[in-house]
């Protein structure tokens, strides 16, 4: 029986790994815009919002973040439609919002302003005034 060399074991290691040897290169995502509107939370997001709460207050001194989502999930799926229709209309109206906020954000990328160079802070332009002020001292005390 031939002999396999301990190289080999590591070359099957490289195969078996995920993508290896496709060749392809893997893409870069697109860097998020910051002034994009977030989206609207759905009606079990809504109701976690609330829940989270009322358990806080209930176990005070429970810091585990699943257990609270495990048992708010079990509330979620123990509910009937009729209790669950104030979180479901309270999401459609938050749709709604951000619904019109999208559109207002994609008319202004349209028309081709950025939302973040629409307005300049004012420390921005104080720094900028300042430095053409210290540059007329600059030549005042020159002469």
């Amino acid at each position: 029986m031939p002999k396999v060399k301990a190289d080999s074991k590591a070359d099957d290691n490289r195969l078996k790994r995920k993508g290896a040897g496709t060749g392809r290169k893997q893409s870069k995502k697109a860097a998020k815009d910051p002034n994009k509107p977030k989206r609207a939370p759905s009606a079990f997001f809504v109701f976690m919002s609330e829940f989270r709460e009322q358990y806080k207050k209930q176990h005070p001194d429970n810091r585990s973040v699943a257990a609270v989502a495990k048992a708010g999930g079990n509330e979620w799926k123990s509910m009937s439609d009729a209790e669950k229709a104030p979180f479901i209309a309270k999401a459609g109206k938050e749709k709604e919002k951000y619904e019109k906020s999208i559109q207002a954000y994609n008319k202004r990328l349209a028309e081709g302003k950025n939302p973040s160079e629409e307005e300049e802070s004012d420390k921005s332009k104080s720094e900028v005034n300042d430095d053409d002020d210290e540059e007329k001292e600059e030549e005042e005390d020159d002469e």
